[in-house]
């Protein structure tokens, strides 16, 4: 009754958001100054460009650019995109069982074109510097620093796409089949795939893919834990095939990875979707082989897009990859998501997840999202 108790005062956390609307416009001077010799540090016009230039080239030169229409934003060839996202809520079974908790985390996103048909993009985070079992849960970046989490670099060869970057996904071209939004950062998110379609990287990474007018796509993309693709480290690669229709989709991967010891992985994902008139069914298996042992797992989801003005969503998955000789156990999520307006977003949503040989987790939680 604690958990609950505690969650009395949820409708509070809209109340406790303010602060980080605030701390995400705030600059600290102080620290700047560490890094300037300047005596006066004028940001009366820092984003208003008071004496255009005629004909300025973009950043790669490519044509000129009349900036009597610059706007006098951010940048003439870079978009930033901002996101803050915070969850308050509670786990039932956790070693601090009860503990009401809330987390945040704060994504900066820098996107630069320098031809107008390929994009540079810098991924910023920042979270909580004690990071709750719910924000770990929820997936929730943490460390007080803002940190790079990920540049990359895509561009077009030819009829395809490439991507070459560092700290990122070998899938990060991947197409998938799912449209159910998972509450969790658990086996829910990727439809049930992740070590398949929506498999990482290990550092560096390089992809490639085509997209077909029929509807059809294919993709590749390999990693490496060193800064060269193939080298001693260990490395990993896959392929992705997807296709998409109207109402329905399916989408399969394969990805081996050596681990650096020769003891390669394979792993096989699977995942489709079929829209009806009131929902969206959404499904995916996994399943993956090591030194002759074989493990699999699977994910169920149902979306309802119109319920209110909000959608639903509902699923149930196995906690992770499990060989036949091992117990199985499951995770259960429902979340609701609720725009008020363009620019945020509020989910309340619940969890249960199987334990064995323990007793099961449960959470609430209300998460908030911030775009801008």
């Amino acid at each position: 009754m604690k958990l609950f108790k505690s969650l009395l005062v949820a409708p509070a956390t809209i109340g406790l958001l303010a602060p980080f609307s605030a701390f995400a416009g705030e600059s600290n001077l102080n620290d700047i100054s560490k890094y300037s010799n300047l005596e006066h540090l004028d940001l009366t016009n820092a984003f208003v460009n008071d004496e255009p230039k005629d004909n300025s080239l973009l950043a790669g030169g490519e044509g000129l650019v009349d900036t009597g229409s610059f706007d006098g934003g951010f940048s003439e060839t870079t978009t930033a995109s901002f996101s803050v996202d915070t969850v308050f809520g509670a786990i039932d079974g956790d070693t601090t069982s009860e503990t009401t908790s809330l987390d945040f985390q704060f994504n900066i996103g820098l996107s630069t074109s320098f031809t107008g048909e390929d994009s540079l993009d810098i991924a910023i985070d920042n979270g909580s510097g004690t990071q709750s079992p719910l924000g770990t849960y929820m997936g929730f970046d943490s460390g007080t620093p803002l940190v790079v989490d990920g540049v990359t670099y895509t561009f077009p060869v030819g009829g395809a796409t490439m991507m070459v970057g560092d700290s990122t996904d070998l899938s990060a071209l991947f197409t998938g089949a799912c449209v159910y939004s998972a509450f969790t950062d658990q086996t829910p998110d990727d439809c049930g795939t992740g070590n398949s379609i929506g498999a990482g990287g290990k550092g560096v990474a390089t992809a490639l893919s085509y997209a077909f007018d029929s509807g059809f796509s294919l993709a590749g993309g390999v990693t490496s834990g060193s800064t060269e693709i193939l080298g001693d480290a260990a490395d990993a690669f896959g392929i992705n095939a997807a296709y998409s229709a109207d109402s329905w989709g399916a989408a399969v991967a394969y990805v081996s990875d050596d681990g650096g010891t020769g003891d390669d992985t394979a792993t096989w994902g699977l995942q489709g979707y079929y829209t009806f008139d009131l929902a969206s069914l959404s499904a995916g298996y996994e399943t993956s082989e090591t030194g002759g042992t074989d493990s699999s797992g699977y994910f169920v989801g149902l979306t309802f897009p119109e319920v209110g003005p909000g959608s639903v969503n509902i699923a149930a998955a196995t906690t992770g990859l499990f060989a036949s000789s091992a117990t199985e156990t499951l995770i259960y999520e429902a979340s609701y998501s609720y725009p008020l307006n363009d620019g945020m977003t509020v989910t309340p949503g619940i969890f249960i997840t199987e334990v064995d040989g323990g007793d099961d987790l449960t959470g609430v939680a209300v998460k908030t999202s911030f775009s801008f």
